[in-house]
């Protein structure tokens, strides 16, 4: 299900297709390999600000958060991601493609975290996946491939076996 919970009804929130988003979704899940159903909430940079506060402890805004379910109930729902919309649509106009594309290209990155990857953490592993997923789901770059630190997009992992 997808959530769209900004202050007022905006441009933003305009431009995007809930239904169209929630098709990414349950197209890219089973690409990245994931079996749960996935809630995503669609924000405000004051919202992810908070999220991010209080679950990484960053006071700032960020432009998605992951959050994985406990691992046994994965299959039945993989957990949960954030997104601000308004750091979507910065992204967006600065790499020159749309607010559609940009969430979903944050919708991937956070449907990596989720089935357990994490770019801050391994060596490259994640970057390559998401190329390959990218060009299969027909989107623009990757997050990973456009930061020179690879840490925009943050996942307040619960720790499961293993990792």
């Amino acid at each position: 299900m997808i959530t769209i919970e900004l202050p007022v009804r905006s441009a933003l929130q305009a431009a995007l297709s809930k239904s169209g988003l929630a098709r990414f979704v349950n197209r890219a899940r089973p690409a990245v390999g994931i079996a749960g159903e996935v809630e995503v909430l669609l924000a405000d940079d004051r919202t992810l600000r908070r999220l991010n506060r209080n679950f990484r402890g960053k006071d700032r805004p960020t432009d998605v958060l992951s959050f994985p379910s406990p691992e046994e109930i994965t299959g039945l729902h993989a957990g949960d991601l954030a997104i601000s919309l308004e750091t979507a649509e910065r992204q967006a106009a600065a790499y020159g493609h749309s607010l559609r594309d940009e969430v979903r290209i944050l919708l991937l990155h956070g449907l990596l975290h989720l089935s357990g990857m994490d770019h801050e953490t391994d060596r490259g592993e994640m970057a390559v996946r998401e190329a390959a997923l990218r060009h299969e789901l027909r989107l623009p770059n990757t997050l990973i491939e456009r930061t020179s630190t690879g840490a925009s997009a943050v996942s307040p992992r619960r720790k499961r076996g293993g990792r």
